[in-house]
């Protein structure tokens, strides 16, 4: 192996600091801890998903469409059909009903959503999960801080990006869609493979030979550094190590989901959302602080243009499963109170139905919803109007989100981070969303 193959095949597979590398039960009696900062999970729709089929349904006007809506656990709260077990846990959920934003592009609002900027001028953003973990995590454990389950980077690379914080904050991905295409699992006959590429060594390579290469790309390393140790060197310095660090420690098992029986697996769905949600739970008990699971099966998965129905059916039920099991897991672990959930995508789809039977883009007026610690569960904030047309109550927009879930979280939204030229940016210029916060 090339010592250039060596370093992408470790830097580019796994980037960032890392969190705080508990055993299980010290992350059960850590999360108990009065000044305890909650960890995160990031639920992300790529494509832009339908807020009228899901927790803002119209089941009396004509823009309804064909879905019933369902009683949930709370009194007075309805969502769609097809998340019965969503709806059994709502108590731990408040959907935020009002969301308006301002970009109805799958690229500008990806980088809108993901960084809470509009996409323009020469600073690069970081994306929220580089700059919540660079607050939240540890960079002496072995995990990383920020781990991204199947992401589709193609659709705006810079969106999920940690921007001028620099490569140590990237996430660490595991099954990423460089692509449009599908991640390879056929769920008819197994489980979702999500296998993380530097975990194993190439094909005809030992470990002593591996060892030896390693010794090398240090002591080449070293040299380098004694003469060009600016930030930029630095902080592939630190990547590449973090990288090696990962590879050589038991940590690393966090990964194999095989280490899981069929019978913790099944519930979570057998898809890369599900067993995404699985790995997800597996990072958390073991303190990773910011972690996030794709939903989409490859490229725009929820870009509903035509066929709305039964495409939005089909990924509700993998929804349905994979975050009720995950909320389950981690209630039963007790670490739900200590973690953060927020589902969302780029934009919401348009209520009226077109000629395709299908949903269009509408960043106007659309739902997020948060779950676990730190909210006041069982509700929703903010209303739309009969035809779902526009928000009439609770207007939130991306920076009062992202502030929300910053003290959510135990992070200030004020805290900056200085850019390359100089400037300090605040995590979020919003409002946290008080009526929400526990």
């Amino acid at each position: 192996m090339r010592r250039r193959g060596f370093l992408q095949a470790t830097g580019s597979a796994l980037v960032g600091g890392s969190a705080c590398g508990w055993f299980p039960a010290l992350a059960i009696a850590a999360a108990t801890a009065a000044d305890r900062k909650r960890q995160c999970i990031l639920l992300w729709m790529s494509g832009g998903l339908s807020q009228l089929d899901t927790f803002d349904m119209k089941p009396d006007h004509a823009n309804g469409g064909e879905f019933k809506e369902i009683a949930t656990h709370v009194p007075g709260l309805r969502i769609s059909e097809h998340l019965p077990k969503l709806a059994a846990l709502a108590d731990h959920l408040v959907v935020i009903r009002g969301v308006s934003t301002s970009e109805g592009d799958h690229v500008r609002g990806t980088y809108l959503m993901r960084t809470g900027q509009k996409p323009s001028g020469p600073v690069r953003y970081p994306a929220i999960g580089s700059a919540l973990s660079k607050e939240l995590g540890d960079e002496a454990a072995d995990l990383p801080n920020y781990v991204s389950i199947a992401p589709t980077v193609a659709i705006r690379p810079d969106a999920f990006s940690p921007g001028f914080l620099g490569p140590r904050y990237a996430a660490a991905t595991v099954g990423a869609i460089n692509g449009f295409g599908k991640i390879s699992a056929n769920q008819n006959e197994g489980f979702a493979e999500l296998g993380v590429d530097f975990l194993n060594l190439p094909t005809g390579v030992t470990s002593r030979q591996a060892a030896s290469r390693v010794d090398l790309w240090k002591s080449l390393q070293d040299s380098f550094l004694a003469e060009r140790s600016t930030r930029a060197s630095l902080g592939q310095n630190t990547v590449y190590r973090r990288a090696m660090q990962v590879m050589n420690s038991e940590a690393a098992g966090a990964f194999d989901l095989s280490a899981e029986s069929d019978k913790i697996r099944e519930p979570y769905g057998r898809g890369s959302f599900g067993q995404g949600c699985l790995l997800a739970r597996r990072l958390i008990e073991r303190g990773v602080p910011f972690v996030e699971v794709s939903l989409g099966s490859g490229g725009l998965g929820r870009d509903t243009h035509q066929n709305n129905f039964e495409t939005v059916k089909r990924l509700s039920m993998e929804l349905d499963a994979g975050w009720s099991t995950l909320m389950v897991e981690l209630q039963k672990r007790g670490l739900l109170e200590s973690t953060t959930i927020l589902w969302r995508g780029e934009f919401g789809r348009t209520p009226t139905i077109n000629g395709n039977a299908g949903r269009d883009h509408f960043p106007n007026a659309w739902s997020c919803v948060f779950a676990g610690g730190g909210i006041q569960g069982g509700g929703a904030y903010g209303a739309t109007s009969e035809d779902g047309s526009e928000v009439t109550e609770g207007k939130v927009d991306t920076a009062s989100i992202l502030a929300t879930l910053c003290e959510v979280v135990g992070v200030s939204p004020d805290q900056e981070n200085i850019t390359n030229l100089g400037r300090p940016i605040k995590i979020s210029e919003g409002e946290p969303i008080a009526d929400v916060l526990e």
